[in-house]
């Protein structure tokens, strides 16, 4: 017999070992068998789990315990994206190598992951900072590189001067290195790139594959992607000194052709660093640009700011001469670094053109239903309309104009339509220590070839001392020395993005066990594509189409035989947690732990006082927001779990909010998952006392047992709706806390009333399995069962038990509830309205007026109107 109290810590412990000892998860490649593979986003090891890791894989544990009560071969995998620049930063803070603080938190939080009762199969881990898994990166690269998929070219990166390092965009601090404090330069350096802007359009058109992806996130990628149709236009620059004979530009507006008052292009473009070599003020300028991070989101805000080349370029269809600037707005890495400028219908060459007293020509007239006015006085006008100012096109609709104005290019040979793409091709070097070695070598004649196979993997020493500054493998120049077909080469010392180890390890999770090959064809094409991927909407874009792109490559080697990665996309929520700080003279604010603050609240449970327990000083609300370091309101999932256990934490989590809605971390909701469960313990409990029930003979119940009954199995049928299609966890628990109701109040007396309480009870558990499976394990075999519950059929609605003889009405009049009644489920619609009108409180509220219609609503509800 089971204890009277429920005792989670050692339920779960003793439910983990279970699981354990009989491998409960693994998952094997039954090709005879439905499959449904689950995946949360792999987290990067910083030591311990925060509350929306926590919340992701609830999520990810739930779909994958449901499906496997429906019959299908789950495979449900964990491992670890574990290359990265924190992981130096933390090694160079606690005086370790990136490796050893890597595994020691990898262990740390994989502890944490089974307290959590997470049904992962621990076979199938991957770490992507070992050489079994970065291997077979390498390898493909080399494939991509054969196929000539990659390439290598100058690029522009942050420089620290001081330092002598690339910084990432994060180690730039108001244009400054994050440790020397140096201005950030703008320097360019070779590096090596993927082509995704060849898959650029397939990448496009195959979102539409993706019907089971939030609208949200399918717009994010096709905005990125970003599909234009335009003309690349060509500009004479005549004899200008250089070997520079003309600029192309992309538009995707030649309607404002005739609009064009000068040319713009990069600080970094060549006519410009020619320009300056005769220009002191140009050059100058450059250097300024040259020391200026611009982000191309900051382009519509920053201050414009330019210099005249002196040099004129041909205005292809009326010959007039345009001057020629360089402009910090446009961008080398974007086009073909120079821009045709339209200051009357771009707000951005407008800005330009007032501050330096360029011409602004007005060839764009609003229609007739147009609501905006053109004052290019005030600004430029941007939307379409009909031409003007522009010759024989004057008078012409924006298609009209578009075909007519790129035709007359194309016939003089100064233009062509052309599809384009915001998207630029993937750069994936990084000057740093921590991530993969790039399998390249640079031969003494300046060629570089790839690493020969049978020299995979490049390994990256682990055993090393940070300095801050120099990535080991830069600093140490043997490491580097080799050779490629007996003459000296050296390993390139560039190490791959960290979403390079990300874009296909959900892949390798299917093939983890195999040694001899990146993937499996026969496992790969089982288990792929994911059915279910679960991960923070933050990802919507670099993450989720790099994978996308990487799926596509590993396609078109053979490797797997779907287009799309992951079929089903959930974005969950931010946690919350309240915030509290006090606040210096100087404005400092210090930040306090919510375990460290004690509350008042109103009878709205709004905080009215906070102060700090140690010292009963009060501290200021800062209201809700998300859990962070920087204002110390992280909650510890642990401190939760040893508190009331790893079920109250899964089942809260689920409950308190929509899975796509933030989470509001509130301590008396924590506190009512705990009670729920004791409740749920309570029942199942003295239930089981009541002994062995007779079978349930569905014929023989009386209206209430039949009424209960019909309870059971609407939850099941809502739960399994709310927990499959639509996802929708808390509402599945809020249906099954209502039966939990119902059941705390139905009588056990006869024999069928036992037996009804038995099927609720096994469908209670089998219900809250996926949420609560520590609980629902034990409580399983209290109600003596013998089958694991993991792999137990999911409970079924009785369609039978669902029919209603009765409906319960509510009788209203004027819109006002004054009666309720019971009426045969068939009764008609007259019978309903002369039932309503003779219910006693119903007679005072019609007596002596005038009834002027009666509202039936079938099986809910009746509206009397009478004056």
């Amino acid at each position: 017999m089971a204890e009277n109290q429920y005792n989670p810590k050692d339920i779960e412990q003793r439910v983990q070992q279970y699981w354990e000892e009989n491998n409960s998860f693994q998952a094997n490649d039954d090709v005879e068998k439905e499959k449904f593979y689950c995946l949360s986003m792999f987290p990067y090891p910083s030591g311990r789990l925060h509350m929306g890791h926590v919340r992701n894989y609830t999520i990810g544990d739930v779909i994958s315990r449901y499906q496997r009560m429906q019959g299908k071969n789950v495979l449900q995998p964990m491992g670890w994206d574990a290359f990265g620049l924190p992981a130096e930063n933390a090694a160079i803070n606690n005086n370790t190598a990136p490796a050893n603080w890597t595994y020691s938190n990898i262990d740390y939080m994989k502890t944490q992951l089974r307290s959590l009762g997470f049904g992962y199969d621990w076979d199938r881990e991957v770490t992507t900072c070992k050489p079994d898994y970065y291997r077979w990166e390498q390898w493909f690269f080399t494939r991509l590189y054969e196929k000539g998929l990659v390439y290598k070219k100058n690029s522009t990166v942050n420089w620290d001067p001081v330092d002598q390092t690339v910084l990432a965009n994060e180690q730039v601090i108001d244009g400054r290195g994050w440790r020397s404090g140096a201005l950030v330069e703008q320097k360019e350096i070779p590096q090596w790139f993927i082509k995704i802007t060849d898959y650029a359009e397939e990448l496009l058109a195959d979102l539409e594959q993706l019907e089971e992806w939030p609208d949200q996130v399918r717009a994010m990628q096709a905005n990125w992607i970003g599909r234009s149709e335009g003309v690349d236009i060509t500009f004479n620059l005549g004899k200008n000194g250089s070997d520079i004979n003309d600029l192309t530009v992309y538009t995707t507006r030649p309607d404002t052709f005739y609009g064009v008052t000068y040319v713009a292009v990069a600080a970094q473009h060549p006519l410009a660093e020619f320009a300056a070599k005769t220009n002191a003020e140009l050059a100058t300028f450059i250097d300024e640009c040259k020391n200026t991070k611009v982000a191309e989101a900051e382009l519509a805000t920053m201050e414009k700011k330019g210099c005249d080349t002196g040099i004129q370029a041909v205005h292809p269809l009326t010959g007039e001469l345009l001057p020629v600037w360089v402009a910090n707005f446009v961008l080398m890495d974007y086009g073909s670094g120079a821009v045709m400028a339209v200051p009357g219908h771009d707000q951005r060459d407008w800005e330009f053109a007032t501050k330096y007293g360029l011409t602004i020509k007005q060839v764009i007239a609003p229609n007739a239903d147009a609501k905006e006015e053109c004052d290019l006085t005030v600004s430029a006008y941007t939307e379409k309309g009909t031409l003007i100012n522009s010759e024989k096109f004057d008078g012409l609709a924006f298609d009209d104009a578009f075909n007519n104005i790129a035709t007359a290019l194309e016939e003089k040979g100064f233009g062509k339509r052309k599809v384009n793409y915001r998207l630029r091709d993937w750069g994936v070097s990084r000057q740093r220590y921590w991530g993969s070695p790039i399998p390249m070598l640079n031969l003494e004649n300046g060629e570089s070839v790839p690493v020969p196979e049978s020299e995979l993997p490049v390994v990256l020493p682990e055993d090393v001392e940070m300095n801050g500054v120099t990535s080991p493998i830069k600093a140490d120049p043997e490491w580097a020395k080799t050779t490629y077909n007996g003459e000296p080469a050296l390993r390139e010392t560039d190490t791959f993005d960290t979403f390079m180890e990300s874009s296909w390890y959900y892949a390798r999770y299917a093939s983890a066990t195999n040694h001899d090959a990146m993937l499996d064809p026969t496992s790969s094409n089982y288990w792929l594509p994911v059915d279910q991927y679960i991960g923070g909407i933050e990802h919507a874009i670099l993450h989720l189409l790099y994978s996308r792109f990487f799926h596509k490559l590993l396609r078109d080697e053979g490797l797997v035989n779907s287009d799309e990665p992951f079929k089903r996309l959930l974005c969950q929520g931010m946690v919350l947690a309240d915030s509290y700080y006090r606040e210096d003279d100087a404005g400092k604010k210090t930040w306090y732990s919510p375990t460290e603050v004690s509350t008042e609240k109103d009878e709205k449970g709004r905080i009215v006082k906070a102060w700090l327990t140690a010292d009963g000083e009060p501290v200021i609300h800062g209201g809700m927001t998300k859990m962070s370091k920087s204002k110390n309101n992280g909650i510890d999932p642990q401190e939760v779990i040893d508190l009331y256990g790893a079920d109250t934490v899964r089942l809260f989590t689920m409950f308190a909010a929509p899975p796509e809605q933030t989470l509001e971390w509130v301590d008396s909701g924590v506190e009512g998952a705990n009670r729920f469960l004791r409740r749920i313990w309570k029942l199942v409990t003295e239930h089981v006392e009541k002994g062995t029930p007779v079978a349930l003979d569905a014929k023989a119940l009386n209206k209430n047992q039949q009424a209960l009954r019909r309870e059971v199995h609407k939850t099941i049928e809502k739960v399994s709706d709310d927990l499959g299609r639509r996802q929708t966890f808390n509402t599945a628990i809020a249906a099954i806390m209502e039966l939990l109701n119902h059941l705390q109040k139905a009588p056990q007396e006869d024999a069928q009333d036992i037996a009804i309480m038995r099927e609720a009870a096994e469908s209670l558990v089998l219900l809250l399995n996926p949420i609560t499976p520590h609980i629902s394990h034990e409580l399983w075999k209290v109600l003596g069962q013998t089958s694991d519950i993991d792999h137990a059929p999911w409970p079924v609605a009785d369609k039978a038990a669902l029919v209603e003889d009765e409906k319960l009405i509510i009788v209203q009049v004027n819109g006002k509830v004054r009666a309720k009644m019971t009426v045969a489920a068939d009764a008609s619609k007259d019978a309903i309205e002369e039932a309503a009108k003779a219910q006693d409180n119903v007679q005072p509220f019609i007596e002596g007026k005038t009834i002027r219609k009666v509202i039936v609503v079938p099986g809910k509800l009746v509206n009397i109107v009478a004056n």
